[in-house]
């Protein structure tokens, strides 16, 4: 562990500076049995034989020019089973509980009173020793995920492990507050090669872990305040189908159906996008004939070959980016490409152009509503390629799903989806003029299979599977979702928003 410097203040007891040190070692490295303080004139040790508790046995050296010879006798003659001396000729070494003596509470006494006799500095340097170095037990990890039906789980130094349960942390009550030496050994255990030298360089790394018969993991591993965090999201390895997810299957039937052009699935961070997206490439894994190639940083689910040939490339170990992994694509004779996640401009330029010669892409972007994702896709290019980029989508794009998780009745979560279909004129020219309204208002129209996340969380409430104070929470425009529930919702015109 590095050293820390720490301010106690002034007129600090001794043990009161050991719990502050303790404090700082804790959350940065874990629970220390062993703790040194020094500055330039004092050094202190102070030892115990489990991780928490008290300290039992301290070791104090400091000037003889500190403290006057008459305080520090009168002090060692006051607790002689409590404290010992061991003179040099410039430094008193006090040792406590004496070296024949057995600790008792009495030690606290006579510490505290060789505090009032000592000018305590206001700064130290500390470092902690003695962590628990015992493996972390991986199995157990994923079987308590499993159990508690977790999407992730945190191990961060000092604490229990976190696990995220529908969207809430809870500390675990069974297992023991982890050391930095214990996270550390477990990236190092479970990273494939060259990922441990990886996150030893960068400070930071990501990659796949398979425990067999619980399930995979995207693994998670960076520095914070020099010491590990690793996280893990829980992935199982049967592929959920759209009827375990509680998504509408026959959109999505729909969607996986297509030959060709570009899908995406989006909304923000930890709403499902990655898992529907598994369940889409699953469906044509089992009903189509054709060569799926997945490109992901890590792979997440994974697939087997059923009716048709699944080929999944990570970053980082079959190749170097996104952007060259979907130019490359298509000298590999895939029907459908996934990618991850569109996060530049040379990854989304790719995968359009791959939509635009024949290709069915799949793909995740964070956004919050399906049509807000076309000005997000087009906002990554310069001002002179957008009319490009729009003219791009509006040819290819097929449609747009969006998710978000709500509470449902009972305990759990469900997603809420829409979904954005670029299937009549309205929406398509909408698409070209970069209109958001627009588009939303073509997504209305009853000639579409569109269908705005107010209309669903409507039926949802309908149908009893969540209550009406979250589908208000949840919804995009409250008076929309108002006006479904009283009956007097009426479809806006076309040219409702039209500018002169």
């Amino acid at each position: 562990m590095p050293e820390i410097v720490l301010g106690t203040g002034q007129e600090q007891t001794l043990q009161n500076i050991l719990h502050l040190t303790e404090a700082v070692i804790n959350k940065r490295e874990g629970q220390p049995r062993r703790i040194k303080l020094w500055t330039e004139k004092v050094k202190v040790e102070a030892s115990r034989k489990e991780f928490k508790g008290d300290f039992e046995n301290y070791s104090i050296c400091l000037p003889k020019e500190m403290v006057p010879e008459n305080d520090i006798m009168e002090c060692i003659e006051a607790y002689p089973s409590e404290l010992s001396l061991e003179e040099n000729e410039d430094i008193w070494k006090i040792i406590s509980p004496p070296k024949k003596e057995k600790f008792t509470p009495k030690v606290f006494e006579a510490i505290n009173k060789l505090s009032m006799i000592i000018h305590m500095p206001e700064v130290w340097r500390a470092e902690g020793f003695d962590f628990r170095i015992d493996e972390i037990n991986i199995e157990m990890l994923f079987q308590a995920m499993v159990q508690y039906q977790a999407s992730d789980v945190h191990l961060t130094a000092g604490l229990n492990p976190i696990f995220r349960i529908d969207n809430d942390t809870r500390y675990s009550e069974i297992m023991t507050p982890l050391s930095s030496a214990q996270i550390n050994d477990l990236i190092r255990r479970i990273a494939p090669v060259g990922f441990y030298e990886e996150f030893e360089n960068y400070k930071q790394t990501s990659f796949s872990y398979h425990q067999a018969g619980a399930g995979y993991s995207r693994v998670s591993a960076f520095m914070k305040n020099g010491t590990p965090h690793c996280t893990f999201r829980y992935l199982p390895e049967k592929i959920p189908s759209f009827d375990d997810l509680h998504i509408p299957k026959k959109q999505l039937q729909s969607l996986a159906e297509t030959p060709r052009g570009l899908i995406l699935i989006t909304g923000m961070t930890g709403s499902g996008k990655t898992t529907t997206m598994a369940s889409l490439i699953d469906w044509i894994n089992t009903h189509k004939s054709s060569h799926i190639l997945t490109i992901e940083n890590p792979v997440e689910f994974v697939h087997t070959n059923k009716k048709s040939i699944v080929s999944q490339r990570s970053i980082g170990t079959d190749v170097s980016s996104f952007g060259e992994a979907v130019t490359g694509a298509l000298r590999h004779d895939p029907d459908t490409i996934q990618i991850g996640e569109m996060r530049d401009s040379d990854t989304i330029r790719a995968a359009i152009n791959a939509a635009a010669t024949g290709h069915l892409v799949i793909s995740t972007m964070h956004s919050n509503t399906s049509y807000e994702a076309i000005n997000r896709i087009v906002s990554f290019f310069d001002p002179s390629e957008r009319d490009l980029v729009r003219l791009q989508l509006r040819d290819c794009l097929r449609g747009v799903l969006c998710q978000r998780l709500v509470a449902k009745k009972g305990g759990g979560r469900v997603p809420a989806i829409e979904f954005l279909f670029n299937d009549i004129k309205p929406i398509n020219d909408a698409i070209m003029s970069g209109e958001t309204d627009l588009i939303r208002i073509g997504m209305q129209q009853t000639v579409s299979h569109s269908l705005l996340f107010e209309q669903y969380l409507h039926t949802m409430v309908e149908d009893g599977v969540i209550d009406l104070e979250h589908a208000r929470e949840t919804a995009t425009d409250v008076s929309v979702f108002n006006q479904l529930q009283m009956g007097t919702y009426a479809v806006p015109r076309l040219d409702s928003l039209k500018i002169n």
